[in-house]
């Protein structure tokens, strides 16, 4: 493809990631669920370093929903040590890459050690600006929706706020993720079609692409299909999918340094 074709790829400002299948992928390996939530893990370092190489400005991944409580104890606990475990041997590399690290969602269901971490991780990525990582955990879009209704009521009683002042964009002032462009791409692998509660209020407009590939398989070629999918709606310019996917892999708008 030439320069002139490779400018009119239209790259999402903002990528948000339904992370699904690491329980089938074990699965079907004849492992443990856990097993597959560790595989997980690799393929969200190579998404992080995909968006990054390709000026992505925000990515969001939903790691563990208010309803995965619900789960059977066991790998819950596993996920929450697996949380632990990913923040203490990733956030160096995350600071080192320039990437800002922040934790969406209710941080109040985890353990002390938990939250102190979170804090002690998004603090030192704070002012990174290649990329924001955004890790939702104990997320749910009603949680989201309500509780930013909840902060406008409490200004209401206070007083600081009158009920006609309430508009559309005040709330979502309110929500998770406010400080950042809306996402204008969701995609979700394991081949299911829904959102799961997921970033709604932020999803109103956003363009969604699902993928039959568990999430451990999901590499830079799948990431590249779904950016190509994303272009070829935003912007018809007669070249194919594949073509687009190529170009997508081939650019680069970094210095190509990988994570170590």
């Amino acid at each position: 493809m030439t320069t002139t074709e490779v400018s009119t790829i239209t790259m999402p400002r903002h990528v948000a990631i339904i992370m699904d299948g690491n329980g089938r992928w074990a699965q079907m390996r004849g492992k443990r669920r856990t097993a597959g939530h560790k595989a997980g893990a690799e393929a969200v370092r190579a998404a992080v370093q995909f968006a990054r190489k390709k000026g992505i400005e925000s990515l969001t991944l939903f790691a563990f929903s208010s309803e995965n409580w619900n789960r059977p104890e066991q790998e819950v606990s596993v996920l929450m040590e697996l949380f632990m475990t990913v923040l203490k041997r990733e956030v160096k590399k995350l600071h080192k890459y320039n990437v800002r690290l922040k934790i969406v969602g209710d941080k109040s269901a985890f353990s002390a050690r938990l939250q102190k971490q979170m804090q002690e991780a998004e603090q030192m990525t704070a002012d990174n600006t290649a990329l924001t990582l955004n890790i939702a955990a104990n997320y749910g879009g009603h949680w989201d929706i309500t509780n930013a209704a909840r902060k406008l009521a409490e200004q209401v009683a206070a007083g600081q706020l009158q009920p006609s002042e309430i508009t559309t964009a005040l709330l979502a002032s309110q929500l998770e993720l406010a400080d950042q462009p809306v996402p204008d791409l969701l995609i979700r692998t394991g081949g299911e079609h829904r959102i799961s509660n997921f970033l709604l209020w932020q999803l109103a407009y956003a363009e969604f692409y699902f993928s039959k590939v568990l999430w451990p398989d999901f590499d830079d070629r799948e990431f590249a299909a779904a950016i190509a999918d994303f272009s070829c709606r935003e912007r018809r310019f007669g070249l194919t999918s594949e073509q687009l996917q190529q170009a997508i892999l081939d650019t680069d708008v970094t210095t190509g340094d990988k994570f170590a």
